[in-house]
Parts: C-alpha cells; sequence; structure tokens
C-alpha cells in the first residue's frame, strides 16, 4: 500500500469514527425527537439498556460503510468491516459492565467514553485488517457482508422483541425494549 493510498484509508476510517459519534450521539435522541415513532425506533435508542447502546454504535457505522463501499477499491472491505464493527459493537457492553461491575456505580462521562473508544476501536481495527491486505477471498467478503446485515437484522428485531436478558433490561425506566 502506497503513501497517497494509506493517507486516504487513514482519512475515511477518521471520517467513519467521527461521523459514527456524532450521528450516534443524534440517534441516542432522534427516538424521543420523533415523538417516539415505531420505524426511528428500529435504528435509534428506545430505552437506556445496554442493547440500546450497542444500536448506536452500530448503525451510524453500518450506514457509513454503505456508502464507504462505492468510493473504495478495496478487496477486503466488507470482511474487514464486518469484523471490526462486531468487536467495536461488542466492546461496549464488555467496557461498560467491566467498569461498572468494578466500581459499583455509572457515571454519564464514563458511558459516553466506552462509546467513543468502542467507536475508535472498531475503527482502527477496520484501518489495521484492510491494511494487511488480507481477508480477501470471495467467501470472506461474504461473510462479512453476512455479518453485518445479521447484526443490523438482530439489532431491528430485538428492538420490537427484546429477549429477557439483562443486557436488554432499562433498570431505570423498567422495562425490555420499547416502552409503552
Amino acid at each position: 500500500m502506497g503513501r497517497a493510498e494509506r493517507r486516504r484509508s487513514f482519512f475515511w476510517a477518521l471520517s467513519g469514527f467521527l461521523f459514527t459519534v456524532a450521528a450516534g450521539t443524534a440517534l441516542h435522541f432522534l427516538w424521543q425527537w420523533t415523538g417516539q415513532n415505531r420505524i426511528a425506533a428500529a435504528f435509534s435508542a428506545v430505552n437506556e439498556s445496554t442493547w440500546e447502546h450497542m444500536k448506536l454504535l452500530f448503525f451510524p457505522a453500518f450506514a457509513f460503510s454503505m456508502v464507504e463501499v462505492w468510493f473504495r477499491n478495496s478487496p477486503n472491505f466488507l470482511a474487514a468491516r464486518g469484523l471490526s464493527l462486531w468487536v467495536g459493537t461488542a466492546l461496549v457492553p464488555v467496557l461498560f459492565y467491566t467498569y461498572t461491575g468494578i466500581t459499583g456505580t455509572r457515571a454519564l462521562w464514563a458511558n459516553i467514553a466506552v462509546f467513543i473508544f468502542s467507536a475508535a476501536v472498531a475503527f482502527w481495527l477496520d484501518l489495521c485488517l484492510r491494511r494487511t491486505g488480507r481477508l480477501t477471498s470471495g467467501w470472506q467478503q461474504a461473510a462479512g457482508l453476512a455479518a453485518l446485515w445479521a447484526l443490523a437484522l438482530v439489532f431491528v428485531l430485538w428492538t420490537y422483541r427484546p429477549p429477557r436478558l439483562p443486557l436488554f433490561w432499562d433498570a431505570a425506566a423498567g422495562v425490555y425494549g420499547i416502552p409503552s
């Protein structure tokens, strides 16, 4: 990978990170701003559960990916992005439950830091994976695409019909999923 391509790759990763943080922040409030619109619920936070906060990272990064795929010629894009978004999204509950388990408390600044750090890791990992030039086979690209769409589908499905697990529980409101 030449110097110019490395700079372009960094630009795209930084742009994706910044877009994800800005759009994810807006998505935190979108459901309320739209008068609790059920369509907005599919990709914005409908409560304060950890699951709903994972959506705030995934959906902006997913949308950015759908745009980026048209403008970038990268033979390992889908595999790298699929893996990196799974890792970044999974970091949200891992870091949240780790810090709350250690401190015994929740802090808004720490929740924001978890979100920003998880997004940064997702785009950093994507950048690193793409620069290796690996993960280029057809089946790896198909797996990456399937991983992205599977996660999108699960987020939507479990917004409307969440499993009765702690990850989906909003303790403040006492609800799973969309409040009545």
